[in-house]
């Protein structure tokens, strides 16, 4: 969802945090959410996004039957992109849901295409608005955050699917599947990390301490990867409720070579199974690259792994309770290995 950055040594810029943003007594934290997508940067690099892009304009198009005379909702509708594929498969009317100031420009878009007798566009929080209709047949939403979970929309999908979706509806994507693996990544845990260790000649390793806690949103080369990959969570959004977003999976990494593990990585896949050939996207570092890149978990210590040997433990996600579009996150691991023994747990903070 959030916008891909510049330099590809630093994390993408992401939607403003409440405490990096100018916050109005009349504003919540939701609203700087919604406000950060009204910028046209956010929807270009969304847009220019093609993995993403084609892959939902595919699994239209490719499949009319599921949507030809059918009533959609769009959920987070942004430039319209999506209710624009729908309407030209033949869908009988598209109902684009869009909160920010983004809606008034997806207004435009509808009319300027001419197909303002089949897609309205409704400014507004799903939450708080009104359909003209009482039930939808389909609904669609890129709901996707960073980390999968990370300022995502999936509560809004599950509200909107409970309130107007009719029994044996579609959501499309329905499934979505989040994994981990290890990597090695020396040079710029030297580089951004062990910088704090002695900034001209002081010690400010505290600051370490802290920025070993935040997750870095960036692009792993495949050559970095040491282990195989695990499942941590599948979520099938038709038929989930909002708690399953919260998890705990244990995991199980095995090396595929002799090498040095300096971070875990995880990485998200989305598929439309309900499509007559199901389709999808991989933002996995062995697949085509997508601005959510990956997400980086560095660890305190350096691990030793031989091949063969797995690396084991647990994973927590949960939301933030002051804020649940961010994310908390508890690992634990340990490795019993030939050359490196080690059990540790660290705590992850997105946002």
């Amino acid at each position: 969802m959030a916008a891909e950055g510049s330099n590809p040594e630093d994390p993408p810029r992401a939607p403003p945090s409440p405490s990096e943003a100018i916050v109005g007594l009349d504003k919540t934290s939701a609203d700087y959410y919604f406000d950060s997508y009204s910028h046209f940067g956010a929807s270009f690099d969304m847009l220019k996004d093609s993995v993403r892009t084609r892959t939902y304009q595919n699994a239209i198009y490719q499949n009319t039957r599921l949507i030809r005379n059918k009533i959609v909702l769009d959920v987070g509708a942004g430039t319209g992109i999506l209710s624009l594929f729908c309407a030209k498969a033949g869908a009988k009317h598209v109902y684009a849901v869009e909160c920010s100031q983004m809606a008034d420009m997806a207004k435009e878009i509808v009319q300027a295409n001419e197909y303002s007798d089949v897609i309205t566009v409704i400014k507004g929080k799903v939450e708080e608005i009104e359909l003209p209709v009482a039930h939808v047949d389909i609904i669609i939403s890129e709901w996707m955050g960073y980390f999968l979970v990370f300022e995502n929309m999936l509560n809004t999908v599950l509200y909107a699917r409970d309130k107007w979706l009719i029994s044996g509806g579609l959501v499309l994507p329905d499934k979505a599947s989040l994994y981990l693996t290890a990597i090695e990544d020396a040079d710029y845990k030297e580089q951004k990390m062990e910088f704090w260790n002695n900034v001209y000649g002081f010690d400010m390793s505290c600051i370490k301490k802290q920025s070993m806690m935040e997750p870095l949103v960036d692009s792993v080369g495949q050559h970095q990867i040491v282990t195989d990959s695990c499942v941590l969570k599948t979520m099938d959004v038709s038929k989930m409720i909002p708690g399953d977003a919260s998890f705990k999976a244990p995991f199980e990494l095995v090396a595929e070579r002799d090498d040095y593990i300096h971070a875990l990585v995880a990485y998200f896949d989305v598929s439309f199974t309900m499509c007559h050939k199901i389709t999808g996207f991989s933002t996995g570092p062995r697949s085509r690259a997508t601005h959510w890149k990956q997400t980086v978990l560095y660890l305190e210590d350096v691990l030793t792994i031989c091949e063969g040997e797995a690396l084991v433990g647990s994973i927590t996600v949960q939301p933030n309770k002051n804020n649940p579009r961010f994310v908390e996150i508890a690992l634990e691991y340990s490795l019993n290995g030939q050359r490196c023994q080690v059990s540790r747990v660290q705590h992850f903070k997105m946002g």
